[in-house]
């Protein structure tokens, strides 16, 4: 059985595209998406930060010298990773202080353009800055877990 749209449906389907399209609704919807990326964000320092305190050496200077920098150095930089993606987030849903939105028609269709890429960009860096921070953090654990001792 295939599907055979009716002129109605098309003409629906039609004015639904042209709205999505529209830099409005464009802009609406980065904002959701880098709004559920920031909450996404918190949420998994949060829950890398318990899995490290309860799973992990609670003393790392057990481990041997060698061992135990690339543990700190794994975790530094999965930390700084995960603060710098959801500082990315946070300036993706909320701006810049003080930015301001001048209301002339061509100005704000060129702003909602112009803010729209900007969010998916920022959107798009914290995610891979999220994964570097749990691979990092990830492999710190690991490390604490099969290293041998001093």
């Amino acid at each position: 059985m295939t599907f055979t749209p009716t002129p109605r449906q098309l003409r629906d389907a039609d004015r639904r595209g042209r709205e999505a399209a529209s830099p409005d609704r464009q802009l609406q919807t980065a904002m959701r998406q880098a709004e559920g990326y920031r909450n996404f964000l918190a949420s998994l320092t949060g829950l890398l930060t318990a899995v490290f305190v309860l799973k992990g050496q609670e003393d790392l200077s057990k481990l041997a010298d060698p061992t135990r920098w690339w543990v700190t150095g794994l975790l530094i930089a999965g930390f700084v990773a995960l603060v710098a993606a959801s500082w990315l987030g946070v300036v993706a849903v909320h701006g810049r202080p003080g930015e301001e939105i001048l209301l002339e028609a061509g100005r704000l269709l060129r702003y909602e353009k112009k803010r729209t890429k900007t969010i998916w960009r920022l959107v798009e860096c914290a995610r891979w800055l999220a994964l570097a921070g749990v691979l990092c953090v990830a492999a710190a654990v690991i490390v604490t877990w099969i290293a041998p001792g001093k």
